[in-house]
């Protein structure tokens, strides 16, 4: 009896990080979570099956189809195809989009909205919650928590958005307080039925976790995300699978590195920031295209980019941009000394157009680039700051899933 209730303790500790292990990819069998978790067989066997109970994980013993396989083959371990879900929210420039994000950064549904952001917050938050809340009631799944991606730096533990520069609201902003309350007043409720508290986060900080834990940063030790939203630049770094907010919120805001001293004026009060000198509204410019509000600025540079490379003007500012990028990150690089740089948004599109280019100046300009050079990747996730925002949310169930879970 002594050595049955031991080992579930020490199962039930190990929960939230075969949990982890599981939603990361990590352990897709039994014996790798075994290997992984550092208990026996027995022990890891008890941890799956509880995960399995809490409705979060499904263990799969039958063997794989493969002939002639030696040994008994290990329990596959996967993400519950009907288990609960976040409630991810986004707001930029041109609207908002809501998601369900289950365990593995997996989009359930989705539902864009496009609209002009007032500046009232409650607003914009009121429609992209009640969105969320649609596609909940249509799920008829449980939900574990709510995040949100907005395009500002967010000050921490208070959820205001300080410096919302690309959008109308007011520096600030309280949208943490207003998208709890919003949640409240939209019937979204965890999954005893308590209150749940809006998680808000800025939306690059949340890309670079996620692409850490489910695409192109996964493994790295120290990641930087640079990526352009709907507007401006914006930056990250994850360490040791955490992101680096700084003592407030406010790290990384690399949009505000100069890279033109005698460029235009940017919103900080510098010129020629990241901001404004490699965004995709300064790629249309720079290629002598007037923005139109057909569709958003980001889908405008993308498409001329894919579109019409080949023609002289749109070859000529594509190749000012990555200069002007590729210099913000060797900056970058020298004082950070990153072990991967992943790219979003239009950032991405600029490094497939052209990799040797952006490659060769971060090299040419950082100091570790030419000791070796520091692999720069392109992003892999669709909406990657909603899948950040879930990431939030899921985060309590990764921690202790059965204080999240258990009751319910």
């Amino acid at each position: 009896m002594t050595q049955t209730r031991t080992r579930l303790e020490r199962g039930r500790s190990a929960l939230g990080p075969a949990l982890e292990l599981v939603h990361t990819g990590r352990a897709p069998t039994r014996a790798v979570l075994t290997a992984e978790l550092g208990v026996t067989r027995a022990t890891a066997g008890a941890v799956a099956a509880e995960l399995e109970a809490l409705g979060l994980i499904q263990v799969d013993s039958r063997p794989p189809g493969a002939a002639g396989a030696q040994g008994r083959p290990s329990h596959r371990l996967s993400v519950a195809p009907g288990g609960p879900v976040a409630l991810a929210a986004q707001v930029h420039a041109d609207g908002f989009r809501a998601a369900l994000v289950g365990l593995g950064g997996r989009i359930i549904a989705t539902d864009p909205g496009c609209m002009t952001v007032p500046a009232d917050p409650a607003h914009v938050i009121d429609a992209v919650v009640e969105a969320g809340a649609r596609l909940l009631r249509a799920s008829g799944r449980r939900c574990v928590g709510a995040g949100l991606a907005v395009p500002s730096a967010v000050a921490e533990p208070e959820g205001t958005a300080l410096n919302p520069l690309h959008i109308a609201w007011p520096a600030g902003a309280p949208v943490g307080e207003l998208f709890t309350r919003s949640l409240a007043a939209a019937g979204v409720h965890g999954p005893s039925g308590a209150p749940l508290t809006g998680l808000p986060g800025n939306d690059v900080n949340l890309a670079a976790l996620a692409e850490h834990r489910h695409g192109a940063g996964r493994g790295a030790q120290h990641l930087l995300c640079v990526a352009t939203g709907h507007r401006g630049v914006g930056g990250a770094l994850v360490l040791d699978g955490r992101l680096h907010t700084g003592s407030a919120g406010l790290a990384l805001e690399v949009g505000h590195l100069t890279v033109n001293p005698e460029g235009p004026p940017c919103h900080c009060g510098s010129r020629g920031c990241l901001d404004i000198e490699a965004d995709p509204l300064a790629f249309l410019l720079a290629a002598g295209r007037e923005p139109g509000p057909e569709v958003s600025l980001l889908q405008q540079a993308r498409d001329l980019l894919r579109e019409e490379y080949a023609e002289s003007s749109v070859r000529a500012a594509a190749d000012l941009l990555i200069d002007r990028l590729g210099l913000g990150l060797a900056g970058l690089v020298n004082i950070l000394n990153p072990d991967r740089i992943i790219l979003g948004g239009l950032h991405r599109e600029l490094l497939e157009a052209d990799p040797e280019r952006l490659r060769a100046v971060v090299a040419e300009r950082s100091l570790w680039g030419r000791s070796g050079g520091v692999p720069v990747l392109p992003c892999t996730l669709d909406h990657n700051s909603l899948v950040g925002a879930a990431e939030l949310a899921w985060q309590a169930v990764l921690d202790d899933p059965l204080e999240v879970l258990g009751a319910a």
